[in-house]
Parts: C-alpha cells; sequence; structure tokens
C-alpha cells in the first residue's frame, strides 16, 4: 500500500511540472495554426520514411523544422504543410490540391499501405491521434498515434484522400485567447462528384488503380473543452496495463524479498557462525583441521585473469548506471515528456558522456586492487571498448538502413557530432576520473594472497559456472521481464511510455536483486572453497542480459511482424545493444556488492 501511495505521488508530481519550461500558446479567434508533418511510420518494417516521399500536397516551400540531436537521431523529419487551419474556424470539404499519379507513385503508394505505414501530424505540439471505441465497450475508446495511408480490401488499393480534423480547445479567465488540448484526425477514402462516371458503377472509395490523379481535401471542426493544458496529453499516455504494472512491481518486491531473506540467513546465522567458529579456533589454537570460506583467504583477492578488462567492463556498468539514475531522476519531474521530442534519447547521450568521469573513476578504483600498473591501457579501453563496439553496431546498422533511403538513417554531420561527443567530451572525462582514482590510495584488503595458489578442490555440477550463472541471471530478469515488455512495446510499436515512477522502483528493485544473488552465490561458491570469484559475481548478474535477448527473440515472433532483412538486422542489432548495456548495468552492481561483502566478512576473521 505504501508503495502504491509513493508511485501514485510521484506521477502525481510529474504531472503537476508536465511542460517545464514550455509556455502555452494562446490563439485568437481566426488566427493560423500550423499543421506540421512528420515522418511515415510502419511496425511491419521499422523504417521510417518523410512525409513527402509519397506525392502528398506539398507547399510552395517546404521547410525543415529545427531539431535536437535526439529527434535526429531517431528518425524525425518535421515539416510544414499547405493545410491552412485557423481557430475556431469550421471548414467543409476544402479543397487542398489534386495530384496526378504516375504508375510509380501508384506502386509507392501500394508499397507502403501494403506495410501499414501510418501518417504523422503535429499541432501545437500535439500528435494527430485516431480514436478508436473499443469492441468490449462501446462507450469506451482508445487513442492511436497517426493514421493510415490507405486501406487494402479485396486485392484494392484505396487512399484516404480525404481527413476530418477535430480540434479541441479551451477556454478560461485566467488567459485570453485558446489552448489546443487535442487534435484528433477521422481519414476517408472518397471519390469526389467530379471524378464520378454516370456511365459506370459508382465507386465512392478513391481506387488508386481506378483514376488517374487523386484529389485531396478536408474537414476542419472545433470543439471546445474542459481539459487543461496540462493535462491534454492525458488520452496519449493512457495504457491498458495499470494492473499489469502492479502486478510486475509486486513480483519483482516477491523476488527482492526472497532474495533479501536467503542473504538475511546467510549472514545473521551461517556467517555469524563461521565467524565465531574460526575466530574461537585461531584463539585456542587448535590444530583441528579447518573447512569452509577461511581456507581460501590467502587466495580469495587474487588477480583474476582478464583483469583489466574486468576493470574495464565495471567502469562502463557504472557510468551506464549512473546515466539511468540521472535520466529517470529527470524524467519523475516530467523534464523528459514526449511533449519533448527527441529529448529523452537526447538526455540519455548527454548524461552517457558525462558520466564518463565515474565510469574512470570506478575503473580505475578496481583496477588498482588488482595491482595494475598499465593504467593508460585501462582507461583508454574503458572511453573506447564498449562505446566502440556499440557504434560499430549502430555504423553498420545505419548505413543498411541508409540504402533503405529511410529517414531513419542518421545524416554523417550528425554522426560527426556524436563522434565529437566521445572523443572531445566523453574521453577526457574518463581519463579525469581515471586520474582521480588512480591518485587516491589503493583499497584497503584485509587480508594478504599468498604467492603459490590453493589447489581447488573439485566442485559440484551445481556449482559449474554456466549453471549458476543461469540461474543467478534469471531473478534479476523476472524482476523486470514485465516493465521490460511495456519500454519494447514503446520502442518497437511506436507508443508513448511516460510511467517512469513505475520504472524508478522496478530498477531500485532490480539493484537490489543483482546485488543479493551475486552476494549469495558469491558465498556458497567461497563455501566451496573456490577462490575465482571475481567473474563470477559479475556474471551471475550479468547473465540476466542472455534472458533479455532472448526474451527479445520470443516477442519479435509473438508481437511483430517483420519480415525484411534489414528491419530483422536493425531489430536484432539494436537489441543487441541493448542487451549488452543492461548486462554491464547489472554485472557492475552485483561485483561491486560481492566485493565489498568479501572484504567485510575476510576483515571479521582472525588470520596469522
Amino acid at each position: 500500500m505504501l508503495a502504491k501511495i509513493v508511485v501514485l505521488g510521484v506521477l502525481d508530481t510529474a504531472r503537476t511540472f508536465y511542460l517545464p519550461g514550455v509556455a502555452p500558446t494562446q490563439y485568437e479567434d481566426g488566427a493560423r495554426v500550423d499543421l506540421k508533418v512528420n515522418k511515415l511510420t510502419s511496425v511491419k518494417t521499422q523504417l521510417p520514411y518523410g512525409y513527402y516521399t509519397l506525392p502528398f500536397c506539398k507547399p510552395e516551400k517546404v521547410v525543415e523544422s529545427v531539431e535536437n540531436l535526439g529527434e535526429i537521431m531517431a528518425g524525425d523529419l518535421i515539416e510544414n504543410s499547405p493545410y491552412d487551419l485557423r481557430m475556431n474556424e469550421k471548414v467543409n470539404c476544402k479543397l487542398l490540391c489534386t495530384q496526378k499519379l504516375e504508375q510509380n507513385d501508384k506502386d509507392r503508394f501500394r508499397a507502403r499501405i501494403d506495410d501499414d505505414y501510418m501518417v504523422n501530424m503535429i499541432v501545437d505540439n500535439l500528435p494527430a491521434a485516431t480514436k478508436y471505441i473499443r469492441r468490449s465497450d462501446g462507450n469506451e475508446y482508445m487513442y492511436m498515434n497517426g493514421f493510415p495511408i490507405g486501406v487494402q480490401k479485396n486485392g484494392k488499393y484505396y487512399i484516404y484522400n480525404h481527413l476530418k480534423f477535430l480540434l479541441k480547445f479551451h477556454k478560461s479567465e485566467d488567459f485570453e485567447g485558446s489552448r489546443i488540448v487535442g487534435f484528433e484526425v477521422e481519414p476517408h477514402s472518397i471519390v469526389q462528384a467530379t471524378q464520378v462516371d454516370p456511365s459506370e458503377d459508382k465507386d465512392t472509395l478513391m481506387d488508386l488503380d481506378k483514376y488517374p490523379e487523386v484529389i485531396f481535401t478536408f474537414d476542419v471542426s472545433w470543439e471546445e473543452s474542459e481539459i487543461r493544458w496540462v493535462s491534454r496529453w492525458d488520452n496519449y499516455l493512457k495504457m491498458t496495463g495499470d494492473k499489469i504494472h502492479w502486478f510486475s512491481i509486486l513480483n519483482s518486491l516477491m523476488i527482492m524479498l526472497f532474495l533479501s531473506g536467503m542473504v538475511a540467513m546467510i549472514l545473521l546465522r551461517t556467517l555469524y557462525r563461521d565467524i565465531t567458529k574460526y575466530n574461537e579456533l585461531a584463539t585456542a589454537e587448535e590444530a583441528a583441521e579447518e573447512t569452509g570460506w577461511k581456507l581460501v583467504h590467502g587466495d580469495v583477492f587474487r588477480k583474476p585473469r582478464f583483469s583489466k578488462l574486468l576493470a574495464v567492463s565495471v567502469g562502463s556498468g557504472i557510468q551506464i548506471l549512473g546515466m539511468s539514475v540521472v535520466t529517470l531522476i529527470f524524467a519523475l519531474f516530467g523534464f523528459l515528456s514526449p511533449a519533448h521530442r527527441g529529448g529523452l534519447l537526447q538526455s540519455m547521450m548527454m548524461l552517457f558522456t558525462f558520466m564518463g568521469v565515474f565510469g574512470g573513476y570506478s575503473s580505475a578504483r578496481l583496477y588498482k586492487v588488482f595491482n595494475g600498473e598499465d593504467w593508460k591501457t585501462n582507461t583508454l579501453m574503458t572511453a573506447t571498448l564498449y562505446p566502440g563496439l556499440i557504434f560499430l553496431v549502430f555504423f553498420v546498422l545505419n548505413l543498411l538502413i541508409w540504402g533503405q533511403k529511410s529517414s531513419g538513417a542518421v545524416p554523417f554531420p550528425t554522426m560527426f557530432a556524436v563522434l565529437v561527443l566521445w572523443f572531445g567530451i566523453s574521453v577526457p572525462l574518463v581519463f579525469l576520473g581515471s586520474y582521480f582514482g588512480f591518485r587516491r590510495e589503493a583499497i584497503e584488503l584485509p587480508v594478504r594472497t599468498n604467492h603459490v595458489p590453493r589447489q581447488i578442490p573439485n566442485q559440484a555440477w551445481f556449482m559449474q559456472p554456466v549453471f549458476t550463472c543461469a540461474v543467478g541471471g534469471v531473478l534479476p530478469f523476472g524482476a523486470v521481464f514485465t516493465e521490460l515488455f511495456f519500454i519494447m512495446s514503446s520502442l518497437w510499436q511506436h507508443q508513448f511510455y511516460y510511467l517512469f515512477g513505475f520504472l524508478a522502483l522496478v530498477l531500485v528493485i532490480l539493484l537490489i536483486t543483482c546485488a543479493e544473488i551475486s552476494i549469495a552465490l558469491t558465498y556458497f561458491q567461497l563455501t566451496a572453497e573456490n577462490y575465482n570469484w571475481w567473474w563470477r559475481a559479475f556474471m551471475a548478474s550479468a547473465s540476466s542480459a542472455v534472458y533479455v535477448f532472448l526474451y527479445s527473440m520470443m516477442y519479435f515472433s509473438t508481437r511483430l511482424q517483420i519480415d525484411k532483412l534489414v528491419s530483422t538486422l536493425m531489430y536484432f542489432g539494436y537489441m543487441f545493444i541493448m542487451s549488452l548495456l543492461f548486462g554491464l548495468l547489472t554485472g557492475s552492481i552485483g561485483l561491486t556488492a560481492s566485493f565489498y561483502f568479501v572484504r567485510t566478512i575476510y576483515g571479521s576473521i582472525k588470520v596469522d
């Protein structure tokens, strides 16, 4: 109950400060209201295209709106349109233009209709929405972003050439004029009276094959609404999964409580008993042969294989964690609302860049525990290894998208700007953080490391790395998989996601779960006298990324209808990047928690 109150309070706060820094626009009656067009989008291909790649009506001069880095990366292409809208002025069947269609124009329309492309328009920063009536309840409505280009019926293709715009406005004594609070579009395919041939059967739908030209028309109607300007996005943000979200939270809490109970049992009972036993043996100087995790005290902090890669991975994970936490804090206060197109993506990129100082610092501190001396290589790898891998995948995918002539292809000037952010800001900040990390004294270890490694006894089958990592990754994934569904629907189904209150709670639960599962598995491993725990602690949580990728494969086969090669490669390429980032985040938390756990328990026993 307390968690529900907290989440509702956070969401209410986020709604109160819905559009910080953005002032509403008041329109006097008769004032021009700009209608802008955005990219054409499709769930089937995931490849956006510019609005004017199809022979729609154009203004005398096409002007692109100023875009931020996030909009460009997302493939948005916002341009002006020839629609003439006036505040509170009704329009009936106004002619927009007449377009003669060549055969290749008709082929392009057919291809876009086959791929279920949607048209996106914007009025007063509010996207066009199509209202649908739910079949289960005729009085309940749902909204979909954009509207279809056309429809295919019985082998014929019909284009939606008549649009009915419904714009809702709000008036108040607190301000002069009117504020736009709703923008709905109802598309129709109609044949104008001038196109009807009396000698033929009358066809009410605009058949692409039957008519050599298309007449585009539109209606405009205005409706006064009680919806306030700060609440005008509510229809877009309504999701039908509120109960599912609460189920997700409860499911994640149950997993966390289960792990907390197990770790508490280890710490309060088993571990306390072990420490008491070891200290009594050391005090009495008994000759009895010791067993358990104390026996490996001379090897527990031995430098692992590929220690530099481990330090780099943890540093990159801390950098991602810092980006995620700060992004969520801004999102909770409404600074990253969907009204700020591209704001979320741009903020994540900028924050990742500036969090390089924490990534370099964390990597340096861990590398110093391993007595590493090649700090320059370690720092350079932290700054370039994983960002370079992600950039390589992104660059290859961008070339494929560019080959499809999609607006989703990032222009090379923007690509150069990303490189400037990386090498001009992120890399120097990583070196700065690394400098401070190496300047500090090394973390004091409670026991010395022997010169000769101790022989590890044969391990039971359930203590093998593959099995423990497979088990360890299930619980962190189980804590987030329900919320992951909504995030992926936002990414690939072009839905709005704004439940950052839920996401913040899930992130906290995820971090606690990763720490606890890694601590538990590390303790079991040390009890089996296996001191090679460094990589195991990292992979125990990081292996949850494998489950994320497997889930993306299931989502691809059950929720999406992608059948084109480039679209398939783009989907799995981006999901690989997403899984990699998730693995670095969870793995770094698991290893950090296990390191301080091991350091604490070995500092609690008496060792000769």
